[in-house]
């Protein structure tokens, strides 16, 4: 707690002692009286409600895709050779490029915010899946032919286990992306959600309605990071600990 302490100490002496013109620079005490009136009004919680409901089926519809493409690039030479110029073209591409094409095809509406979130989930995980699947030893491969292990149980079996670490890495970026998208693209063209009322603060000149959207977004942020990092320790909880080397 104490960089963001230090952060709070900071701000408040830069207002209290005018530094800056409140039109610039708005104090705590009016962030917090804001941050109030939102919750009590219940439009903090009617935002929030939207942009996460927003974040659940884009980032569930990116990451699961995601994990399937990467793991049929992965385990088919043909697949990989057809789609992974254009699969590599395209991560290259900012997310938020894409907007004002996808805003052509879908509008505004629910369904263009949904996409733009997925394709932010799906390259990261899409990737991590890839890379985790080539790294398996291809001995443990080897060993599957000659038992004649079926495809179902090779993926259960061996795959799943063997890059657990590397696809979880990767989701767990999707997932951050995917959030800091969704901001973004409800500050450009939406009518709820945590960065439509930024933005509606922003043209009423209410910074202090910005500044809780932006502390807001933060700490969800930080809450989904934090919370997959504990998911994915319990999932790996199986594999045994690092040792040291050997004195």
């Amino acid at each position: 707690m104490a960089s963001p302490l230090c952060v709070l100490l900071l701000w408040h002496g830069l207002t209290a002692a005018r530094v800056f013109p409140p039109e610039v620079l708005v104090s705590p005490q009016a962030v917090l009286a804001a941050f109030d009136s939102l919750i009590r009004t219940g439009e903090l919680a009617r935002h929030l409600g939207e942009s996460l409901q927003r974040l659940l089926w884009g980032f569930g519809i990116g990451s699961g895709s995601g994990l399937l493409f990467g793991l049929a690039m992965a385990l088919s030479v043909t697949f990989s050779r057809l789609f992974d110029p254009l699969f590599q073209a395209l991560r290259q591409v900012p997310v938020l490029a894409f907007i004002p094409l996808l805003i052509l095809v879908f509008g505004i509406d629910e369904v263009f915010k949904i996409v733009i979130i997925a394709k932010a989930a799906f390259f990261p995980t899409a990737l991590s899946t890839l890379d985790g699947v080539r790294g398996v030893p291809k001995a443990w491969f080897e060993v599957a032919r000659i038992y004649r292990t079926p495809l179902p149980a090779l993926v259960w079996r061996v795959l799943i286990p063997a890059t657990v670490p590397a696809v979880l890495s990767g989701v767990r970026l999707s997932l951050t992306r995917a959030w800091l998208v969704l901001v973004a693209a409800e500050l450009i063209v939406a009518d709820s959600g945590i960065g439509q009322m930024m933005e509606m603060g922003r043209q009423m000149f209410r910074l202090d309605v910005v500044m809780v959207g932006v502390i807001v977004a933060g700490v969800i942020g930080f809450a989904l990071d934090r919370g997959f990092v504990l998911l994915q320790a319990r999932m790996q909880r199986w594999r045994p600990p690092a040792t040291g080397a050997a004195a």
